[in-house]
């Protein structure tokens, strides 16, 4: 099985392949399904292990302690060869996760092979395949709560445990500092039994997403909005509780919370900051200052960690485990609400990747989880919640593309010769240096002819099987109508040819499986759907000025789609599906390409009496995209308009007429002539010619192409089934 691990001594992080652990007596062997990094604690460890010797003796001046006291015990020699060979070693990451029982060890009759639990635990809930954890250390996962959500178990109860430290009582009012995972999960729960919560953090994103999620007010330590905020809701008296969450050297903490707290108030250190007390502030408020220790009672202690023996409920009313059970109710009947929290969903195999991104600081977070190969069943809002199988992506090794001979045109095909191929694509491709338009197909003699006639392909024909066979043919374009886009996209595949197929690249969710067969049968995955928004040069810049995000965003597209032609070929769903199955995936692409991700979640409504439709696409990070792609608007209105909000931001989008972003200190604008509306489709025709020429990868990876092709399908499961939809990867 593989585990992620490090060595303290290099820093080097590895996915490593380890034997599966034995399931003892007394615990149970868990299958992973999700497993959290903890962004504080596990980033800590993981920067702490790439400093110098000198800088990991500063950062650690307990382990100094220790290794001094080894070399008055043992001398020199000895502690040396002892530290050092505990350095040079190997050391397991995580502590939070879920995941099912595999294999259940003698002495334990609370759960049984095939259960949900979650554990708990930096020596048994690893990044890790499979893990062994004791019996205190485990609990079952309500039916209600996805597994995702239960992979937060581990760092709820730390929460928790800190708000039980805090004696927090209805109507009081706290001061949470430092907004990371800890502090979001300390501001709910607090919010949730009756507290008034003000939240300190230096990044505005997060101070935002505790606001939405339930704080009556948020700011930087260093402004006066977080101490005017204090005021106004204690009358000037001060906090009942501070909940220090933050980490790091500095001492504005425990120096913000003396100046905040009210008199004999109390002040609960959760995370790891520096704590040097203002003697006579603390002293003058005769101030409670109170540790929490990680998940709550039995931490640290193996008669109960390892040897399972439970306090008695009597004496210790909350319990690691207890408390486990506890925010794992809270989170099933949403009283907590940890998806806004969720940042990032990596795969575990790149478990090292993801972690090296996270300290660099290229990868912002909240949280992060890790979803295994084998995730157990309900990744969603509920177990029960409609689960539509994306077809896996085929992986591995691919052929390269042919090498071209110097100078010599890229030679395409058409297959159809509609309005769209001659009026939107044609003119850009036909005048386009380095490409030579081979052969026109099309069904009609005389259709092929005119469009031999007007761009100067070199042969027209209607046999589509002589131009798959052609072997001077480098790409084929699709541009025949909906429903023979599959096949015909499948046919030119496995003759090896780079294929462009207009939208939509499948109807159906067996059409689509169908296309990625094709693509594993013959090693060729040179292929590109026609979602051409994304390269519209206004959105582009519009994107590049708005600039990275760290927190979830809300995006709004309205489709003023407009009422069809009597007799329009759209219109006959029976053979070329609804109107959304075949253009919506232009505005699922466009919005998954903004927001930087494929969505996991599809919700749709539609009113009855007309083809309306309101689309919300859930995102791994939080984030959502709700198309209005509506039919009975005014014909003078716009067809397209868009709204991107996040990290204190706006982008709008304006019919490819005009962009602009705000981002609180000015406004960018840019704008075209109306007549001029540039959608994409020439850098789009660009980018493809230039990866079927150079042999480099296709302008949309074939992963996205497939994400969006079947979000755009699962419209029609969400609207049956009038619930959300679950897009999981086929395993």
């Amino acid at each position: 099985m593989k585990q992620v691990v490090q060595n303290y001594k290099s820093g080097e992080l590895a996915l490593l392949d380890v034997p599966v652990p034995g399931c003892k007596p007394g615990g149970v062997l868990v299958r992973t399904a999700y497993s959290l990094i903890s962004t504080g604690t596990e980033l800590m460890k993981v920067s702490e292990a790439g400093m110098s010797m000198l800088g990991k003796a500063r950062s650690r001046p307990d382990q100094v302690a220790k290794v001094v006291q080894s070399v008055a015990t043992n001398g020199v020699p000895a502690t040396y060869r002892k530290v050092m060979g505990k350095l040079d070693s190997y050391t397991p990451l995580g502590y939070s996760l879920c995941g099912v029982v595999e294999q259940v060890g003698d002495g334990i009759d609370d759960v049984k092979a095939g259960d949900l639990v979650a554990c708990a635990g930096n020596e048994h809930a690893l990044h890790a395949e499979l893990n062994w954890v004791p019996k205190n250390l485990y609990t079952p996962v309500p039916d209600s709560l996805a597994p995702r959500h239960a992979a937060f178990g581990t760092v709820g109860s730390i929460a928790l445990q800190g708000v039980r430290q805090g004696e927090s009582r209805l109507g009081e009012v706290a001061l949470v500092v430092g907004l990371g995972l800890i502090g979001q999960l300390v501001a709910q729960l607090l919010t949730a039994s009756g507290v008034r919560v003000v939240g300190a953090d230096p990044d505005p994103a997060r101070c935002e997403l505790a606001e939405r999620l339930g704080a009556a007010a948020c700011g930087d330590p260093a402004s006066p909005a977080v101490e005017s905020a204090v005021a106004e809701l204690t009358d000037g008296h001060g906090v009942d509780q501070v909940y220090l969450a933050a980490g790091g050297g500095s001492n504005q903490p425990v120096e913000l919370a003396a100046r905040l707290c009210r008199d004999r108030g109390r002040v609960v250190d959760i995370g790891k900051c520096r704590l040097d007390l203002p003697w006579n502030a603390y002293y003058e408020k005769e101030l409670d200052v109170r540790f929490s220790r990680s998940y709550g009672p039995g931490r640290y202690d193996p008669e109960y960690e390892i040897k399972g023996r439970d306090y008695p409920i009597g004496y210790v009313r909350w319990t690691e485990r207890r408390n486990l059970a506890c925010f794992l109710d809270l989170a099933a009947r949403g009283r907590v609400d940890v998806e806004p929290l969720i940042t990032r969903t990596a795969d575990f195999d790149d478990a090292v990747e993801t972690y090296q991104r996270l300290k660099d600081g290229e990868l912002k977070a909240v949280a992060v989880l890790f979803r295994y190969p084998e995730q157990a069943a309900g990744d969603g809002p509920s177990a029960d919640a409609p689960v539509v199988s994306v077809p896996a992506v085929p992986g591995g090794a691919r052929p390269s593309a042919p090498v071209r001979a110097a100078k010599t045109p890229v030679r395409l095909a058409f297959v159809g010769a509609g309005n769209y191929a001659t009026s939107m694509l044609l003119p850009h491709l036909a005048r386009r240096d380095g490409v030579e338009l081979s052969t026109v197909v099309t069904t009609t003699a005389l259709s092929a002819a005119n469009a031999q006639r007007k761009f100067g392909f070199r042969e027209a024909t209607t046999d589509l099987d002589a131009v798959l066979g052609d072997a001077s043919v480098d790409a084929v374009f699709v541009v025949t109508r909906h429903s023979s886009h599959a096949e015909l996209t499948r046919k030119a595949l496995l003759a090896g040819k780079a294929v462009f197929v207009e939208k939509p690249l499948a109807l159906t969710g067996e059409e689509l499986t169908g296309v990625l067969e094709a693509v594993e049968e013959s090693g060729n995955d040179r292929l590109q759907v026609g979602f051409n928004r994304r390269f519209a040069p206004l959105l582009q810049e519009a994107r590049k000025r708005f600039g990275a995000r760290t927190g979830p965003a809300s995006l709004r597209y309205l489709v003023n789609a407009g009422r069809l032609d009597h007799g329009s070929w759209y219109l006959q769903q029976g053979t070329e599906g609804s109107r959304f199955a075949g253009e919506g995936g232009h505005f699922v692409d466009t919005a998954s390409w903004l927001l930087g991700a494929d969505p996991v979640s599809v919700y749709a409504l539609a009113p009855s009496g007309n083809e309306d439709l309101q689309v919300v696409l859930g995102y791994p990070d939080g984030s959502t995209a709700t198309i209005s792609y509506v039919t009975t608007g005014a014909a003078g209105f716009p067809k397209e308009t868009l709204d991107l909000v996040a990290d204190g931001k706006v982008l709008q989008l304006d019919d490819f007429v005009r962009s602009s972003v705000y981002d609180g200190r000015k406004r960018w604008v840019s704008s075209r002539l109306p007549k001029a509306r540039d959608k994409g489709q020439s850098a789009e025709l660009a980018a493809f010619v230039r990866a079927v020429r150079t042999g480099g990868p296709m302008p949309v990876p074939l992963g996205s192409l497939a994400a969006t092709t079947a979000a755009t399908l699962a419209v029609r499961a969400a609207l049956a089934g009038g619930a959300p939809v679950t897009l999981a990867e086929a395993r």
